[in-house]
């Protein structure tokens, strides 16, 4: 790791996931068994789906030693505190962090130097978390290249409903429509797919589970947004219906400033 740490242990479900993480020189340990992969870490991060940071707790409360930090890399805040907090160890520091990269591939081998170069990581602590536990994970994210940010979990929950969540939903919801599709059409549609279509494709092929958990654990924040992308949504059925031109126009006009701000931002980058 670059001097960044001193020893890192992998634990996963597969022995292949595990072999993976070997050869690409990502393990200096490695083990099947959770208990043992977290005896002795100074920080405990986990990596898997949100459904199963409950299982997980409970596994490995036991065997966490006081002062570890025990930290993750998912995509909601609020349930993590909430599924977390109720079995953590006394004198061990919960410091939930959010890294906002990635692509829509999965596994120790879709992992790349550059990915988190740039790209935010934010970290919502509970309040009254130590202070040198926030900053030890913020120091973390730093030095792989991240730009940190610290937020309330529950306004992180908004914002990435806006941004990612429901983007992801929206997109599984066209390639899902265009499945329904008579089979010579849906064919058609493929082969002649443009930037738009190729671009909600690729947001589509992520992981199910993972995408499973991010809408059933922020569904507060998603059915919200949701409600409010529909109501947009018929905002623009009427328009398109009535012929109203500047209606439109001004729509366009406005979400092309959006995007221009996002290039801004230096956040266009495909891996997100």
């Amino acid at each position: 790791m670059n001097g960044l740490v001193d020893f890192v242990s992998v634990t996963a479900k597969s022995q292949k996931s595990l072999d993976t993480a070997v050869s690409l020189g990502i393990a200096d340990s490695v083990t099947l068994n959770l208990d043992e992969a977290v005896k002795g870490a100074d920080i405990v991060m986990i990596c898997s789906p949100m459904s199963t940071y409950a299982g997980i707790m409970e596994s490995i409360a036991p065997n966490l030693k006081t002062g570890a930090i025990l930290t993750d890399v998912g995509s909601v805040k609020a349930s993590v505190i909430r599924d977390l907090s109720p079995k953590l160890p006394a004198g061990v520091h919960l410091v939930p962090a959010h890294p906002v990269a990635g692509t829509e591939h999965s596994g120790p081998e879709s992992g790349f130097a550059e990915l988190f170069e740039g790209r935010w990581c934010v970290i919502t602590p509970p309040t009254g978390t130590d202070q040198s536990a926030v900053n030890k994970i913020a120091d973390l994210w730093r030095a792989v290249g991240s730009n940190v940010e610290f937020m309330d979990p529950f306004h992180h929950d908004q914002v990435m409903a806006m941004t990612s969540h429901l983007p992801h939903l929206i997109a599984y919801t066209i390639v899902g429509t265009a499945t329904d599709l008579e089979k010579s059409l849906m064919n058609e549609v493929i082969k002649y797919s443009a930037g738009g279509f190729r671009d909600f494709t690729r947001i589509a092929a992520s992981d199910p589970t993972m995408w499973r958990d991010v809408m059933l654990n922020n569904k507060e924040a998603i059915l919200e947004m949701l409600q409010r992308f529909n109501e947009d949504l018929t905002a623009l059925q009427r328009a398109i219906r009535w012929d109203e031109y500047d209606t439109l126009y001004e729509f366009f006009l406005k979400t092309r400033s959006i995007r221009r701000g996002v290039i801004e931002a230096n956040q266009e980058k495909m891996y997100e």
